[in-house]
C-alpha cells in the first residue's frame, strides 16, 4: 500500500490493542452475507465460517469488535452449527464461542450480527457528495465488520454476498458469481474469491461506479471501477494496469486471481492492495504518480496478497517487495537513470527515518499497534535490501530465486528466515551475514573515505573506515576517472591501491548506486 493515512488512522494506530492469534483453529474458508442500506449506517451480516481445529477444544475465539461506548461495533444476535445454536459471548474484539470440537475436525459456524461498524467498512460520502460503502480492513481492521481470524497467518477463500439498494454496484474479491434484483429496490450481487486470502486483503466496495473492461491479460480481466463524474480522467489513467499486468507475470509467475480490478475509493491510504480489487484515493484518477501508484498495489499482489508475511515483523516481505518491484517495472520502461534516482531518494528517506526511529527492517518489538510498520525501513529499505541481493546474485540467479519463492509461498505465508532458503538454494550461495546485516541489524554503514595520490609510485591509495560500532560487510565501489574499481569491506578500516599514471580529476563513490550507506570523503595530502 501507499501511505497516506488520515488524522483518524493516526489515532487509530495508538488505540489499537495487542494482536491475539488463536493456535487451535485454521479457517477454511468464509461467506459473508452483508445487507447494506441507505436509511442509516448499520449493516447487518450473517457469517458462514468453515473452521478446521488443529487441538481439541471445549471452545475457541474469532475476532469481531463488540459495541463501544459510543454504540459502534457488532452485536452478535446468534451463533449456530447446523443450525443448533450455541452458546457465546463478546468482550472488546473477541467472539467466544462454546463449541467443542476434536483436533483435525472441520465445523461450520453461522454468525449472524448487525451493527455500525467503528472502522473497517468505510461508510460515508465521496468527494461528489454520493453514499459509499469500502472495505479497509489493513493491518487488523477486519474484526470492525466481520467474524474472522484477522492476522495475515490465518487465510481462507471468501464469498460475499451483498444485499444493497439497487443503484449500487458492488465490487469485491474474486469473481463475481450472481447478480440480482430483489423486491423493494434492492439488488443481491454475489462474488467468489478461490484462492485464501489473509482477512486485510478481503473487501467489498458499493457505490454508483462508471465501469471499464479494458482488456485481458493472458485471460486476465482487467477493470476500472471508478465513481462516474471520474469516468473521462479514471478510464484514461487507470488503463496502464494492462502494461504493468504482464510485464510483473513474465518477471514473478502466474496471477493468482480472478480478475484485476483498479477502484476509485475511499480508503485511508494512498492505495490498497486488496487481492483482485484493488482500491485507490479518490484523486488518484488524476495523480501524477498514478503510474507508480498502481505498479506498487499490483506488485503486491504477487507479495503481500498471494505470498503473505507470517505476522507484522516480517512485513518487508511485502512493503518492501512491492517498492522494490515498482522500481523495477519502471526502470525497464524508463531506464536504469530512472532506477538511480529513485534508489537515490529512498535512502535519503531511509537514513532519515533512522535519526528518529534506529529499528531492524524485521522489527519483532512491535506487538501491536501495527500501523508504525508502514515506515521507511517496511518500504525503502526493503527494497534496498532486495536491491543488494539482486547486485550480490546477479539478475539471472536473483530473479530464478524470486519466482521460486512465489511458486512456493503462492497461497500461504512466509517469513524472512523461508525467503532466505529459497534464495540460497536457489543461487547455491549462502545469504546468511548479508540477512542479518540488512534485516536484524539496525542502521546502515557509514564510511569515510580517505585517498591520495602517490606520484612516485604511481598509485592511488584509498582508505575505506566504517564509522558505525556494529561493522558490516559489503562490496562498495569506486569510479576513478570513470573506471569502476570495487573493493571488498569486512573490518573497520579496509585499504586498498590502484595504479595510476596521473593524478584522477574526478573520483566517484557508489556511481551506479548499489549500496545503502552513507559516504564522507577527503583527499589527503
Amino acid at each position: 500500500m501507499h501511505r497516506i493515512l488520515s488524522f483518524f488512522c493516526l489515532f487509530f494506530c495508538f488505540a489499537a490493542s495487542a494482536q491475539v492469534q488463536f493456535p487451535d483453529i485454521d479457517v477454511q474458508n468464509y461467506t459473508f452475507n452483508i445487507n447494506l442500506n441507505d436509511q442509516n449506517d448499520t449493516i447487518r451480516g450473517q457469517a458462514t465460517i468453515g473452521v478446521k481445529f488443529l487441538n481439541t477444544v471445549s471452545n475457541f475465539q474469532l475476532n469481531l469488535a463488540k459495541p463501544d461506548e459510543q454504540g459502534k461495533g457488532m452485536l452478535v444476535t446468534s451463533v449456530t452449527e447446523k443450525g443448533k445454536r450455541i452458546s457465546f459471548s463478546q468482550e472488546d474484539d473477541l467472539l467466544n464461542i462454546d463449541g467443542s470440537a476434536k483436533a483435525n475436525t472441520v465445523h461450520n459456524y453461522t454468525v449472524v450480527y448487525r451493527g455500525v461498524p467503528a472502522d473497517g467498512l468505510i461508510i460515508s460520502t465521496n468527494e461528489f457528495g454520493h453514499r459509499t460503502f469500502f472495505g479497509d480492513n489493513w493491518p487488523d481492521r477486519a474484526r470492525d465488520w466481520l467474524p474472522c481470524a484477522d492476522y495475515p497467518a490465518d487465510k481462507a477463500p471468501v464469498d460475499f454476498i451483498v444485499t444493497a439498494p439497487d443503484h449500487y454496484q458492488v465490487v469485491a474479491n474474486g469473481a463475481k458469481v450472481e447478480e440480482k434484483t430483489l423486491p423493494g429496490g434492492f439488488k443481491l450481487t454475489h462474488w467468489k474469491e478461490s484462492a485464501p486470502l489473509p482477512t486485510k486483503v478481503m473487501v467489498i466496495g458499493v457505490a454508483d461506479f462508471a465501469i471499464d473492461h479494458t482488456g485481458d491479460v493472458d485471460k486476465v480481466p482487467v477493470y476500472t471501477y471508478v465513481f462516474p463524474e471520474s469516468k473521462g480522467a479514471g478510464f484514461k489513467s487507470y488503463v496502464v494496469a494492462r502494461e504493468i499486468l504482464p510485464f510483473y507475470i513474465k518477471m514473478f509467475g502466474p496471477y493468482a486471481y480472478e480478475k484485476l480490478a483498479n477502484v476509485q475509493s475511499k480508503t485511508i491510504f494512498g492505495g490498497m492492495e486488496n487481492a483482485s480489487a484493488i482500491f485507490y484515493f479518490e484523486n488518484s484518477v488524476t495523480s501524477k504518480g498514478i503510474e507508480e501508484l498502481m505498479a506498487h498495489e499490483i506488485a503486491h499482489q504477487w507479495f503481500g496478497d498471494a505470498a503473505s508475511e507470517k505476522s507484522f515483523a516480517h512485513l518487508w516481505l511485502s512493503e518492501g517487495f512491492a517498492t522494490y518491484m515498482t522500481n523495477v517495472y519502471l526502470e525497464n520502461k524508463y531506464g536504469t537513470d530512472t532506477l538511480r534516482k529513485r534508489l537515490n531518494t529512498d535512502r535519503l528517506t531511509i537514513f532519515k527515518f533512522e535519526k528518529r526511529r534506529l529499528s531492524p527492517v524485521v522489527d519483532t518489538a512491535v506487538k501491536s499497534n501495527f500501523m508504525q510498520l508502514l515506515n521507511a525501513n517496511s518500504y525503502q529499505k526493503g527494497g534496498w535490501v532486495l536491491h543488494m541481493l539482486r547486485r550480490k546474485l546477479g539478475d539471472t540467479l536473483f530473479w530464478k530465486g524470486i519466482r521460486a519463492y512465489y511458486a512456493k509461498y503462492n497461497g500461504g505465508n512466509a517469513n524472512t528466515d523461508d525467503f532466505k532458503s529459497v534464495m540460497e538454494q536457489t543461487s547455491g550461495q549462502d545469504v546468511g551475514q548479508f540477512f542479518k546485516q540488512w534485516l536484524y541489524t539496525p542502521g546502515h554503514p557509514e564510511l569515510s573515505i580517505a585517498w591520495k595520490y602517490d606520484p612516485g609510485k604511481g598509485i592511488i591509495e584509498l582508505n575505506v573506515t566504517q564509522k558505525q560500532n556494529t561493522l558490516f560487510e559489503f562490496p562498495i565501489e569506486i569510479a576513478i576517472d570513470g573506471q569502476v574499481h570495487t573493493i571488498a569491506v569486512a573490518n573497520k578500516d579496509t585499504f586498498a591501491q590502484f595504479p595510476a599514471t596521473v593524478k584522477p580529476t574526478a573520483i566517484s563513490i557508489d556511481p551506479d548506486v548499489n549500496l545503502l550507506a552513507g559516504f564522507e570523503v577527503r583527499e589527503e595530502n
